[in-house]
């Protein structure tokens, strides 16, 4: 069983009764919302309860944090995402998403629903309608008002006698100052006191410890808070919460106090050079925004887990509403756009190389604040948006973005220039788009199109791109011998000048090989295929590598070398792996299987068609891959049929469908399960 809870990175205090509760809820209805004030501890509630309720669910737990989402473009996405699927269809993404959640028995915790409240209510109420064995626990300030929806109010800590408050600021506190003495132990329970039992108003004072002694840190919030003790503001926990942000934002420097409104506009986890190259500027400079940022840091207004850093909603909050005060919001995003432009280049430039891993987990990881770069430059800088379009298309793709891939290719070309080598690339992802979702006409129209930009620019990255599409296009339609003349055409007319197009003659040079064995020329295509996959290993080039292996597995099954065949198989997940290409592993447990069955193992070849099926689920497809693939599917299921039975047969598919995806390529790939 697998899951994706967040580690916890702080103790957990008291909560028993609410976890009990919580039990119990998860246990008898199938939503249920966690709600209260901000900074109330909502999440961290939600986290050991998912935690904790795990061994219940066989499919697992699955965490979506809205937290970042600004507007509700992106929640079905996040969603689809946290549980695993990766839409490659046509189909609507809701339909497919009801359709994955079907026959599954997992917990969906959606975390901070309150700026999403109705379209989360509106998803929920589809998948919950279709997915009998789904249960959903929200977190949100006000309740989703759905039917059925039980509501657990989280209250803030106790705070009289020894209670969970005081626990809470003394392990926040304890390497900052002793509580040995009466005096800062009284202290310490008057803040408790005054603060309500908030945990985050807890943690922020607890902060200050070191700074000021317990004592002080009691004198001047009890002072801040009685000058509001009139004041309207409800409730009056919000109140509180309020006043004590507003005295930790006091006790920052100017420059933290710039920080803290800049880095708002970041919408994930980010790094420290990320938050240099955001948020300095003016007085910050980047070795200002590092020192700032580790003042941050020891203030508790941003959390750091290794080298990664991130601000609480309710924080963030705060700091938005100065840094419209400082009429910094234009500035701001566009310092946030011009960033991940360059983010979107430099992963780009670093396509082909050893690097090539470590650009798709980054370009995976920036998802939301790559989505709202390309939606301020589309508003602001059409010629950026485009260019920024193109140049993170095709990891999206292979992400398993393709729906808002080709929404954004779409929207960035119909806005921007209408020539020149950013428009050709954007043209290229939204046929490599369309292609993937099984719109083979549309993919034939942009493909013709691509090239004759292609020739406009002049540039052989371009060329090169459009003959890769318009290759694979006839590939995927059965014309193989189109695809062959369309690659060798490219590869016999261009040179090789830039690391770039140095990565799109190796996909041309793959289509010669995917081409040869369509045509069943399959000593040609072994040989093209090894020395396609020696240039690849040269480079440290993954993607194209991975399927030089796939071609070397088909090529060896089609000759009756089952052996070589498993091998190449393995070899081809293992770089599908590295690179979280789901498409590509679910190609490569079909050929593993095929392979295996071809040795006469029934009984494993069966278990792995039954992965394989997990995996293109994922993707939303049923079966897919170029026309030979087929009979070959299908010749070695009925060999590994006759070689244990149907019963036999069907047991060990099933298994392997129950199995996790990551327990059932482990299997696959070693001979094991995780465990």
């Amino acid at each position: 069983m697998a899951s994706n809870i967040p580690e916890e990175t702080t103790s957990f205090v008291g909560r028993k009764t609410e976890l009990a509760g919580l039990e119990h809820a998860l246990a008898t209805g199938r939503l249920t919302t966690l709600t209260g004030t901000g900074g109330v501890g909502k999440t961290r509630l939600a986290l050991r309860a998912a935690r904790r309720a795990e061994p219940g669910f066989r499919d697992g737990v699955w965490w979506a944090d809205l937290a970042p989402l600004h507007d509700d473009e992106l929640l079905l996405a996040t969603v689809s995402d946290a549980v695993g699927l990766s839409d490659h269809t046509l189909r609507m993404p809701i339909d497919v998403l009801c359709e994955w959640l079907a026959d599954k028995r997992l917990l969906l915790v959606l975390d901070s629903c309150e700026h999403l409240r109705h379209a989360c209510a509106h998803l929920l109420g589809e998948i919950l309608t279709t997915s009998p064995g789904l249960t959903v626990l929200a977190t949100s300030r006000q309740p989703l008002d759905l039917r059925g929806e039980q509501l657990i109010e989280v209250e803030p800590l106790p705070v009289d006698g020894a209670a969970d408050a005081l626990t809470l600021f003394r392990e926040r506190a304890a390497t900052a100052a002793p509580f040995d003495d009466p005096g800062t132990a009284e202290a310490a329970a008057e803040i408790c006191r005054r603060l309500e039992g908030i945990p985050l108003a807890i943690e922020l004072a607890a902060a200050g410890v070191g700074r000021q002694s317990v004592q002080e840190i009691a004198q001047r919030l009890g002072s801040r808070l009685d000058v509001f003790a009139h004041a309207t503001l409800r409730p009056l926990r919000h109140r509180t919460l309020r006043t004590t942000i507003g005295w930790s934002h006091e006790l920052c420097t100017p420059l933290e106090r710039l920080l803290w409104a800049r880095l708002t506009v970041l919408r994930g986890d980010f790094d420290a050079d990320t938050a240099a190259t955001v948020c300095a500027g003016g007085p910050l400079t980047a070795d200002g925004v590092r020192a700032a940022l580790n003042g941050l840091v020891a203030k508790s207004v941003v959390a750091r887990d290794g080298d990664r850093h991130r601000m609480l909603d309710t924080l963030r909050e705060y700091g938005r509403m100065w840094l419209a005060e400082l009429g910094e919001e234009r500035t701001a995003a566009d310092r946030h756009a011009a960033c991940f432009l360059r983010l979107a280049r430099n992963a780009h430039a670093g396509w082909t190389g050893d690097d090539q891993i470590l650009w798709y987990h980054r370009i995976a990881e920036a998802h939301a604040d790559l989505c709202a770069a390309l939606d301020h430059l589309l508003a602001h800088d059409p010629a950026a948006a485009q260019e920024m379009a193109g140049r993170i298309g095709f990891f999206w793709c292979c992400c398993g973005h393709l729906p808002q891939t080709r929404g954004y290719a779409q929207r960035a070309l119909d806005t921007g220039p209408v020539s020149g080598p950013h428009r050709t690339r954007a043209l290229w992802v939204l046929g490599i788009c369309v292609l993937l979702q099984g719109d083979y006409p549309a993919a034939e129209r942009i493909g013709e199109e691509c090239v004759r930009a292609a020739a406009a620019d002049g540039t052989a990255e371009g060329v090169l791109a459009a003959a890769y599409l318009r290759g694979l296009t006839h590939l995927m339609t059965g014309e193989p011998e189109k695809g062959l003349r369309e690659s060798e055409r490219v590869l016999r007319t261009t040179g090789t000048a830039t690391p770039l197009e140095s990565a799109y003659r190796l996909r041309c040079h793959l289509i010669t090989v995917f081409a040869l064995t369509g045509l069943g020329r399959l000593e040609e295509a072994a040989a093209a295929a090894v020395v396609l996959r020696a240039a690849c290993e040269a480079q440290d080039e993954c993607w194209t590598r991975s399927y030089a292996d796939y071609q070397l597995a088909l090529i060896a099954l089609l000759q009756g070398r089952a052996a070589p065949a498993a091998a190449h198989a393995r070899a081809m997940l293992t770089g599908k792996h590295r690179l979280r290409d789901r498409f590509g592993i679910a190609l490569g447990l079909d050929i593993l299987a095929a392979a295996i069955a071809a040795q006469g193992e029934g009984a494993r070849a069966a278990r792995v068609y039954g992965t394989g099926q997990v995996y293109w689920r994922m993707v939303g497809h049923p079966q897919r891959g170029t026309p030979e693939l087929g009979p070959v599917r299908e010749a070695c299921e009925r060999r590994a049929r006759e070689a244990v039975g149907d019963a036999a047969y069907r047991r060990a598919f099933e298994q392997g469908r129950s199995d996790s995806a990551e327990a059932g390529l482990a299997l696959a790939l070693h001979g094991e399960l995780l465990t």
